[in-house]
């Protein structure tokens, strides 16, 4: 192709849209955070009334709502004082706070805590030291979110906005009829737990975690009607040995820690189930090329800033580390977005 033609051919579009996507993202950080689809989901608006409830300025109000029109959040009929605003269908349905399909709670933290670390991202890269809390001589992350109860609140509750989907479609999905019990290490709210079993009336399950995270746990079994077959076990995962069990699941766990600590993890999984049973990590797993799935590789970027030495894997790398630890079979299961289930078979 001639040179000429080929550049003519290119535009910069793509760049600038990831370029300047920040500001995108902080539109609808903003939006979750101040509670405005919530709100919505009450009632149609006006800007006026939006203004006085949640007290914002006139000057922006306008561009606020309207961008987040353009960008398929809201849905608006009139134009700037003749207008009312609602929600469109998917934000109605993951953004309001009050329905248990809310997903914002991941949006909150990015809003509170997390966009403002990438900021430093260029420091992480020349430093390989994280970015967050730390820097400035608090507690690392998890002693951090953990010694706070609204702060472990939040965590805990957006991890389990954002897998939600994930969990319920590995439930329904995954073979359990030649298994009978279960145990979610790092289980915090213990929503994969019951969502397996709802899902699978045979099952016993049990969540595994600190005892600081266990009343937020012990609220959501309640709240879901399964407590007869859904335990709840005190633990720390890197001081005790895990619960024996058919099947061990891992939900965003191993990606929060360097090499040697996720192969420990594997070796006790492994140690703690029965011959033919299943350790299964549900994470963004990355294809093997590392080449598609750019949200796995942008989660992996924020252990560098979050973390000492977390990072997301590939497939093979799962593949290798639990060969390693004795595991004789592996397999990737696809699940929701770029989520998916890395499954070992003992």
């Amino acid at each position: 192709m001639d040179t000429t033609k080929q550049q003519q051919d290119l535009n910069p579009s793509k760049i600038m849209e990831i370029g300047l996507g920040f500001m995108a993202s902080k539109t609808l950080l903003t939006a979750a955070n101040l509670g405005l689809l919530t709100l919505l989901a009450e009632s149609r608006m006006t800007g006026d009334a939006i203004r006085s409830r949640l007290g914002l300025q006139e000057r922006g109000l306008y561009d606020f709502l309207d961008t987040l029109v353009a960008l398929g959040f809201l849905e608006r009929e009139g134009i700037k004082d003749s207008a009312v605003y609602g929600n469109s269908p998917d934000a109605d349905l993951f953004l309001d706070r009050n329905k248990p399909t809310y997903i914002g709670g991941i949006l909150q933290m990015c809003n509170n805590r997390i966009y403002r670390f990438w900021n430093d991202l260029e420091e992480a890269l020349r430093t390989g030291k994280p970015q967050n809390e730390v820097k400035t001589g608090e507690k690392p992350v998890f002693e951090m979110l953990y010694s706070d109860p609204e702060r472990m609140r939040e965590f805990i509750m957006a991890m389990a906005g954002i897998q939600m989907g994930n969990f319920a479609k590995f439930a329904r999905e995954f073979d359990f009829s030649r298994y009978q019990t279960h145990c979610d290490v790092g289980g915090a709210g213990a929503h994969l737990s019951i969502q397996i079993a709802l899902n699978n009336p045979h099952m016993r399950c049990a969540s595994f975690d600190l005892p600081v995270v266990q009343p937020i746990a012990a609220e959501v079994v309640e709240s879901f009607g399964v407590g007869e077959r859904v335990s709840l076990v005190d633990g720390d995962f890197f001081k005790d040995p895990l619960p024996n069990a058919d099947v061990i699941t891992m939900g965003n766990i191993l990606h929060d820690w360097g090499s040697s600590d996720k192969k420990m993890l594997i070796s006790k999984a492994y140690d703690a189930l029965p011959e033919g049973g299943s350790f299964v990590v549900i994470e963004n797993i990355i294809d093997d090329d590392r080449r598609q799935n750019a949200f796995g590789m942008l989660m992996s970027l924020n252990m560098l800033v979050e973390t000492d030495d977390g990072y997301d894997f590939s497939g093979a790398d799962f593949k290798a580390m639990t060969t390693e630890a004795g595991f004789s079979e592996t397999r990737v299961m696809p699940l929701t977005g770029p989520a998916s289930a890395a499954i070992a078979i003992k």
